[in-house]
């Protein structure tokens, strides 16, 4: 875990351009496997949460955690990207001083911002609740007010570490925070369950035992972030002898006054805050309009219950999108020192590697979910019907795709220095995702679909207005058979396969077994280790990878070998 003191003095070396581009790969793919462990953590926890809150309290949590997400994204969730991305440039130059005053700066504005969010979330939670429709999530936003204070610190260290060029401390630290916020998140929510249907009798109420169901659900988020804090504080303890010798070694005689870079590191923050803001609104958005539009039409009853639904689809189809993200948070630094050195072919080497090695990802995840969505939502959800949520994933899995590759081409602009484009891109996207929820629901009639289908149209639109931007900006030409052809072919051919077991493996089941959960996760986990090996098959065969592109991923040179032995290159 420790960091190579002197990794960034043997810039521009032949050897680096080769190895830079697989470090890149590789500390993604840490970062994206620690992100799939996460999410899949997530999804189990989730299960006995939702057993315990019911759907109606999975709504309150969802609509909380919305309104806590842009909050996190004002104070936190842009600090990892600004940090890694000052901290790398610096870096690639030897100002290992600056370095560390970037830190510090950075320290004060976690203080600051985080702080306020903290206090708006607390003392405006029931003005949150009230606007989403849903006036008993405020207990739920109240417990997360704590935890956007801890996440800027703990955002801080993670960009730091990561502009070192390692993952590792955010992989481990993300993981151990997940372990946190499963434990804690089911005791919590099950005690204060007990409480909740005590409260409903005192106030002849039915909505306190799902609210504070709700709310347990969240200290568990607080929990997990404060393990993962302590854990990186530790770390940068046992670090400090290391940032003294760098420090030592620094001959560059610059030294930035802190007031420059709080401000640049302001000027670094804001655009990515708002382009993450205008990207992520939309969950609030969406919310707000939904209840909005319910209400016109007199059934606002509805809401918790169908929002509840909408929060269990979007946990599924962000499983694979946490790919994306990973890749994202080791491709910005990247890109960072490529464009502080002014190597322009290592810029559309890594940018090229990272959205084609997003759409060989995402593009059959996203068919898996489709063709798979009855056998895997009824394994995880068995309390409930699933019959809309099933429909859900078959409208709705294409969105796996988009947000996967509007993810990443954020980061491929935003590492370049083209900062304010993101920002520009996502303003524009949502003037039609909110005008087609609008439509879809108050004039077509789709219901929660309309949340769905306007959320893939926003999605879209950045990927295209993205796509236009690095054509210009970096004068980088996609290519499309590798990147999106073959794996689109490859999926439809897997797809077809994984459906077909799974059908078969549940006709041959006794009927009671087959709808049992025993039954389910025997067809779900034969149809994707089956899945997985017809895909890699078609994908190799079909020439969507050369060998050095084999080579450069990780124990590629293992997968190169067993895959010349089976005759599939």
């Amino acid at each position: 875990m420790a960091i190579q003191e002197n990794r960034t003095e043997k810039r521009g070396k032949k050897a680096g351009k080769t190895s830079g581009v697989q470090n890149f790969v590789v500390q993604g793919s840490i970062l994206a496997a620690a992100g799939i462990i996460v999410r899949l953590i997530g999804m189990v926890y989730r299960i006995p949460l939702i057993d315990i809150i019911g759907q109606e309290g999975n709504g309150y949590y969802t609509s909380a955690y919305s309104v806590y997400s842009i909050l996190l994204i004002i104070s936190s969730y842009s600090l990892p990207t600004a940090v890694s991305k000052m901290v790398a440039g610096r870096l690639a130059v030897g100002q290992y001083r600056n370095s560390s005053r970037i830190l510090k700066a950075a320290f004060l504005y976690a203080t600051i911002v985080g702080g306020i969010a903290a206090l708006a979330l607390w003392f405006g939670a029931d003005w949150f609740a009230a606007m989403l429709g849903m006036p008993f999530c405020s207990y739920a936003l109240r417990t997360l007010a704590p935890t956007v204070w801890v996440m800027a610190y703990l955002g801080v260290l993670r960009g730091y570490f990561q502009g070192h060029g390692t993952m590792i401390p955010t992989a481990f630290s993300q993981i151990l925070e997940q372990i946190v916020n499963a434990a804690v998140s089911i005791g919590a929510a099950s005690w204060l369950m007990k409480k909740g249907l005590e409260a409903n009798l005192v106030y002849g109420e039915t909505e306190y035992s799902s609210a504070f169901g709700a709310a347990g659900g969240t200290i568990g988020t607080g929990a997990g972030a404060a393990i993962a804090l302590l854990f990186f504080l530790v770390m940068l303890f046992s670090y400090r002898p290391i940032m003294r010798r760098q420090n030592r070694r620094d001959r560059t005689g610059k030294r930035d006054r802190y007031g420059r870079i709080f401000a640049v590191m302001t000027l670094t923050i804001l655009p990515i805050v708002l382009s993450s803001t205008l990207y992520n609104i939309s969950s609030v958005l969406d919310n707000y309009l939904f209840a909005q539009g319910l209400r016109k039409m007199g059934q606002e009853g509805q809401m918790a219950e169908l929002w509840g639904v909408f929060g269990e689809y979007h946990l599924l189809f962000n499983i694979p999108v946490a790919l994306a993200n990973s890749l994202s948070s080791s491709l910005i630094p990247s890109l960072a020192q490529a464009a502080a050195m002014r190597q322009r072919k290592q810029m559309i080497r890594r940018t090229q590697t990272a959205i084609r090695f997003t759409m060989i990802i995402a593009i059959p995840a996203a068919v898996g979910l489709m063709v798979l969505s009855d056998p895997i939502c009824n394994l995880l959800f068995a309390s409930h019907d699933n019959t809309l949520l099933v429909k859900l994933m078959w409208a709705g899995s294409a969105a796996v795709v988009f947000f996967s590759l509007s993810t990443v081409t954020n980061a491929i602009l935003q590492g370049s220095n083209h900062m304010n484009v993101p920002l520009v891109n996502s303003g524009i996207a949502l003037i039609p995702h909110i005008i087609s929820l609008i439509l879809f629901q108050q004039v077509m009639g789709l219901g929660i679909y309309s949340v769905v289908y306007s959320n893939i149209l926003f999605a879209f639109c950045v990927c295209v207005l993205n796509s236009i931007a690095i054509r210009r900006h970096l004068r980088y030409r996609q290519e499309y058979k590798k990147t999106f052809l073959v794996p689109i072919f490859a999926s439809a051919v897997m797809g077809a396969a994984a459906y077909g077991v799974s059908a078969g493996i549940r006709a041959i089941l006794p009927e009671a077994v087959a709808q049992g959960r025993l039954g389910l996760a025997a067809a779900v986990v034969i149809s994707i280790g089956i899945a997985v090996a017809v895909y890699g098959v078609i994908l190799l065969k079909a020439g969507g990878f050369s060998r050095d592109e084999i080579r450069e991923m990780p124990m590629g040179t293992k997968i190169l070998r067993i895959a010349v032995k089976l005759h599939l290159m």
